[in-house]
């Protein structure tokens, strides 16, 4: 009977210690596995606007900015309303952003307003939607230049 507490107890707190010591490098690599706004890379993204793809310092300082952005609120996706997310009616020309990774390719569509910026994720056939804040995008797409692109 006590063999029956005692082990349960030790491969517990075995297991404690283990997972409280992970090393930087794997607890970074496991929050990056979960992350909803991830960092981009230059290399392996494409963005075009309205159609026309961005190169050179323009992608670049898209780019910075995405990634500089602050993450606010994720927002509820529900079956059946994907459609009325990727195509919003009052979203303007959007920022088109494709990625591609090892494994996984999606596609970023970026919403810019005067108060926040909102992305739509889709990757395989899940869409997912979240609220940034970035003034430098706001800056460089706001609504006379939106119109424009």
């Amino acid at each position: 009977m006590t063999w029956a507490v005692l082990v349960p107890i030790i491969l517990m707190g075995i297991l404690k210690i283990v997972v409280s010591s992970l090393p930087n490098n794997t607890v970074g690599w496991l929050i990056g596995k979960f992350e909803l706004h991830s960092k981009l890379n230059e290399e392996n993204v494409s963005v075009t606007v309205a159609g026309k793809p961005l190169e050179g310092e323009d992608k670049a300082q898209v780019i910075h900015d995405f990634n500089e952005a602050t993450f606010v609120e994720r927002y509820p996706v529900f079956p059946g309303y994907e459609r009325a997310y990727l195509h919003p009616e009052n979203g303007g020309n959007p920022l088109v952003i494709d990625t591609k990774g090892r494994k996984k390719t999606a596609r970023l569509f970026v919403y810019i307003y005067d108060d926040h910026v909102n992305v739509v994720k889709q990757y395989k056939k899940k869409v997912v939607a979240y609220k940034l804040l970035s003034d430098s995008l706001q800056k460089m797409f706001s609504a006379s230049n939106r119109d424009l692109a």
